[in-house]
C-alpha cells in the first residue's frame, strides 16, 4: 500500500503513470501562456526562471504521490528533486516511460542551466562563495564592535560574508561607524563582505503597562485565565487612562488602528508566543483579552515585548515613515535591504519606489522577509513581483514565523518556502536563533547543532549577536561544510501544496 493508502502498487500501470504526467505538461504549457503577461514584466536575469516556478507550482497542484511510488518503484526519478527544472524532468522521465512526441528543446531550463542561474543569483546578491557550495553566514552587528576592529576581523576571517544592521535600533550615525570598522576590517583581512539593513518595520508592540498596582507598571504577573485589557498607547490625561482600565490591569498597544483590527475569538501572542491570549470583547478603544497559555517560566508581561496576530487581517503598512527617512542612507550604503513584514505585492512595488527615488550610484536588493501567514500564502506572486528586478533574495524569519502559523507547523512551511524558491532559482537567507546557545554560552545543545546543518539548504545562513560569535561562526562554517556533501540525499514524498493550488487554480 503507498502512502495515500489509495492504490496499490500492483494496480498502478506504465499507462495510467504516464498519462497523468503527459495531462501535467499540458497543464504547464496552458498556464505558462496564462500568465504570459506577468512572465513578460520579469527582468532578464529571471524569464526562465519564472516559467520554471510557474511549472512547478503546476506540478504542486497535482496530487501525484501515487505516480511517484510507481516511478520510484521501476527504478525513475521520482520527481524529488527536479524544484529547479521541472518541466524539463518530467518530459525526461516520459520519454523513460515510452512517450516519443517529446523533443528536445533549448528554450527550457534542464537541470545544467537551472545550476547555473542558481549559481549566478546567489552571487550576484551575496557574493562569491567563500568555500564551493557552502552558504554564506551573515552575522548581526552590534554597537559594541564599533570599538573592537580586531573581532571584525576574526569574524571576517572565521568566515563571515554578509554583515547585518538591524535598523530597529540605533542610529544612522552609529551605523555608519559599523559600517567603517567594517571597511577597514574588510582591508586589513582582504575578505569580501556585503552589508545587508533590515527596515525597522511597524512597532506592534506593549509600548508601556498601567497596573492598578505601581509595582507591576514594568512587570506585569499573569497566569492561565486572566483577563487583560488592550488599549491604544497615546498621550491622554490620567483621568481618561484611569476610566478606559477601571479594574483590570491595561497593557497600551502600538499602532493603535490594532484595536480596531481584531475580532472576538481569534488569538493574540504576546513576546514571541511565550504569552498566549484569546480575544473576550471588543470596544472603540479598548479590546479585552483573557490569557489562555503561558509558555515560560517567568510569567510576568513586559513593556517593549512584541506582539503577534496571526488570526487578524491586519491592514498596517510595512513601510513606515521611520523606514522611508532611513532609505536615503541605505541606498549610500548598503547592497541587501530586508523588508519587514511584507504581505503583498504591493508592498513590494511601495518599497521600490522608495529606493527608485535615492538610488543614483548603487541599487540595494531587496530581500523579502517571510515572516507572517499572508506572506507564507502570497510567495508565489511576491515572488514573481520581486522577480522584476535584476536581483532577489528571501529570508525565512523564523521567530515571528513560528509564532504567526504555530510552532507546530514552522518545519513543514520553512521546507515549502524553500521549494518555491528553488523552483524560482532565488536565493534564501535562513534565519533567527540558529546556534544561539552556542552564540550566548558557548555550549551547543544537540537540537540546534541538527537545525544549524539544515541550513545547508539555504545560500546564507543568519547569526545573532553574541558572547561567543567567533567560535559561533566557526563552528557554523564546520557544520555547514561537512554537511554540503549530503544535502541531496533526502527523497521527499510531495503531496500538493496549498500555496502552489491558491496561486494556479485561484477561487
Amino acid at each position: 500500500m503507498n502512502v495515500t493508502g489509495k492504490t496499490s502498487l500492483q494496480e498502478l500501470t506504465q499507462e495510467k503513470v504516464s498519462n497523468q504526467l503527459a495531462d501535467i505538461v499540458k497543464e504547464m504549457q496552458q498556464t505558462e501562456i496564462r500568465f504570459s503577461e506577468p512572465l513578460a514584466e520579469l527582468h532578464d536575469n529571471f524569464k526562465l526562471s519564472g516559467i520554471n516556478l510557474i511549472h512547478y507550482l503546476v506540478l504542486r497542484s497535482n496530487e501525484i504521490r501515487e505516480a511517484q511510488e510507481y516511478l520510484h518503484h521501476v527504478g525513475l526519478s521520482s520527481l524529488t528533486n527536479s524544484e529547479s527544472h521541472t518541466q524539463v524532468q518530467l518530459i525526461n522521465v516520459l520519454k523513460w516511460l515510452g512517450h516519443t512526441q517529446y523533443k528536445s528543446n533549448d528554450a527550457l531550463c534542464n537541470f545544467e542551466i537551472a545550476s547555473k542561474l542558481c549559481i549566478i543569483h546567489a552571487e550576484q546578491l551575496l557574493g562569491v562563495y567563500p568555500i564551493q557550495d557552502r552558504p554564506h553566514i551573515m552575522v548581526t552587528f552590534s554597537i559594541e564592535l564599533v570599538q573592537d576592529r580586531m573581532l571584525v576581523e576574526e569574524m571576517l576571517n572565521e568566515g563571515m560574508s554578509v554583515a547585518r544592521i538591524n535598523c530597529a535600533h540605533d542610529a544612522p550615525e552609529v551605523w555608519l561607524s559599523m559600517i567603517l570598522v567594517l571597511k577597514k576590517a574588510i582591508a586589513k583581512t582582504g575578505r569580501n563582505c556585503k552589508i545587508y539593513m533590515d527596515l525597522g518595520g511597524p512597532k506592534i508592540r506593549i509600548k508601556s503597562i498601567a497596573s492598578r498596582k505601581k509595582s507591576e507598571s514594568m512587570q506585569l504577573p499573569v497566569w492561565e485565565g486572566r483577563e487583560l485589557v488592550l488599549s491604544y498607547a497615546d498621550d491622554v490625561d490620567k483621568e481618561v487612562k484611569k476610566r478606559r482600565r477601571g479594574n483590570v490591569d491595561t497593557l497600551y498597544v502600538e499602532p493603535k488602528e490594532l484595536l480596531a483590527m481584531v475580532k472576538v475569538g481569534e488569538h493574540i501572542f504576546f513576546d514571541d508566543g511565550k504569552f498566549e491570549a484569546k480575544v473576550l470583547r471588543t470596544q472603540a478603544d479598548q479590546v479585552a483579552v483573557k490569557i489562555v497559555r503561558i509558555s515560560t517560566k517567568k510569567p510576568f508581561l513586559k513593556p517593549q515585548k512584541g506582539i503577534n496576530l496571526p488570526d487578524s487581517d491586519l491592514a498596517i503598512l510595512p513601510l513606515t515613515d521611520e523606514d522611508k527617512a532611513n532609505i536615503p542612507f541605505i541606498c549610500q550604503h548598503a547592497d541587501l535591504v530586508g523588508y519587514s513584514f511584507v504581505n503583498h505585492t504591493a508592498d513590494v512595488d511601495l518599497l521600490r519606489q522608495e529606493i527608485t527615488k535615492y538610488s543614483i550610484h548603487k541599487r540595494p536588493t531587496i530581500i523579502l522577509k517571510i515572516e507572517r501567514l499572508s506572506a507564507v500564502q502570497n510567495l508565489p506572486a511576491l515572488l514573481m513581483n520581486g522577480m522584476k528586478d535584476e536581483a532577489l533574495g528571501v529570508m525565512i524569519a523564523r521567530g515571528d514565523l513560528a509564532v504567526e502559523i504555530g510552532f507546530e507547523r514552522l518545519s513543514e512551511i520553512q521546507e515549502e518556502i524553500l521549494w518555491i524558491c528553488e523552483a524560482a532559482h532565488v536565493p534564501v537567507i535562513w534565519a533567527t536563533q540558529v546556534l544561539e546557545t552556542l552564540n550566548k554560552t558557548g555550549y551547543a545543545t544537540r537540537s540546534e547543532i541538527t537545525d544549524a546543518a539544515m541550513g545547508v539548504r539555504a545560500e546564507c545562513v543568519m547569526l545573532n549577536k553574541g558572547k561567543y560569535i567567533v567560535k559561533t561562526i566557526k563552528t557554523l562554517g564546520d557544520i555547514l561544510t561537512r554537511q554540503v556533501g549530503h544535502v541531496n540525499k533526502k527523497r521527499y514524498i510531495m503531496r500538493p501544496l496549498g500555496i502552489a493550488k491558491a496561486f494556479i487554480q485561484p477561487d
